[in-house]
């Protein structure tokens, strides 16, 4: 399995690399993107910072789309995507701090599989969506859950300053719609599903939603939550954890 990261030097220099079997940081030069190779040179985690893999252009996000968690809800499955936008600013990286917007009395976290637009797409079928994605990572879509109740809509409540926290690592070896998904809270699971509750798997996601809008090289789309969502306070440890991927963690201040 191959997984990649982005992280920053202590120069102050962005950097893609491939992580080895002894979790070092092999450094990559070109263009993730397009071509790119493999250096010579090993990087130690611990002397470089963890950056979100991309800043997209957009978050484009599904509401519910996990069978557990629409049957927590009490709602019945949607016909179609449900699907809303979280802007560039919520995004944060790994050990970054989740700020609690004095405007909101709840937060909550929800953990979820992100997809990573390789290629600019639009109107693109499901048999060649697999060749227009960069990779697969964690997500973590806080939301103001207050202020989602109180507003109707959801813009106010899912783009708070650092309300996406994403990474740590990316790669494309995983089975998207078969991995496990899990949420941690101060070492406690409170989330522990299955991309195989998708209501929608991943290539449908990707094709309806480039029917509606251009999704743009970096942007993503996030996949949904499972059930098992809650409030997070001041002072929490927050971790997603996807099999194949890694352990995102964060913490609220």
């Amino acid at each position: 399995m191959i997984k990649f990261v982005k992280y920053q030097t202590k120069d102050g220099l962005t950097h893609f690399g491939l992580i080895n079997k002894e979790s070092n940081f092999i450094e990559i030069e070109g263009d993730i993107f397009t071509s790119y190779k493999v250096t010579d040179k090993i990087i130690n985690p611990e002397e470089v910072r963890i950056l979100p893999p991309v800043i997209p252009s957009k978050i484009v996000a599904v509401g519910l789309n996990y069978k557990d968690h629409a049957k927590e809800l009490g709602m019945k499955l949607p016909d179609e995507p449900i699907i809303f936008i979280k802007t560039p600013n919520t995004v944060i990286g790994h050990m970054d701090k989740i700020i609690y917007p004095e405007m909101s009395k709840q937060i909550d976290y929800e953990a979820e599989l992100a997809i990573i637009i390789k290629n600019t797409i639009k109107n693109i079928e499901e048999d060649l969506v697999d060749a227009n994605i960069l990779g697969y990572t964690c997500l973590n879509d806080i939301t103001a859950r207050d202020l989602q109740k109180k507003d109707g809509q959801w813009t106010r409540a899912k783009c708070f300053d650092t309300f996406a926290p994403i990474g740590p690592y990316f790669t494309k070896d995983i089975n998207p719609d078969k991995v496990a998904i899990k949420l941690y809270l101060n070492n406690e699971l409170k989330q522990n599903s299955n991309t195989s509750n998708f209501i929608f798997k991943t290539k449908k996601l990707v094709n309806f939603i480039s029917k509606i809008m251009t999704l743009n090289r970096g942007d993503i789309i996030t996949t949904g939550t499972p059930a098992g969502i809650g409030p997070i306070k001041k002072g929490d440890k927050v971790e997603v954890e996807i099999e194949g991927i890694g352990k995102l963690t964060n913490f609220v201040e």
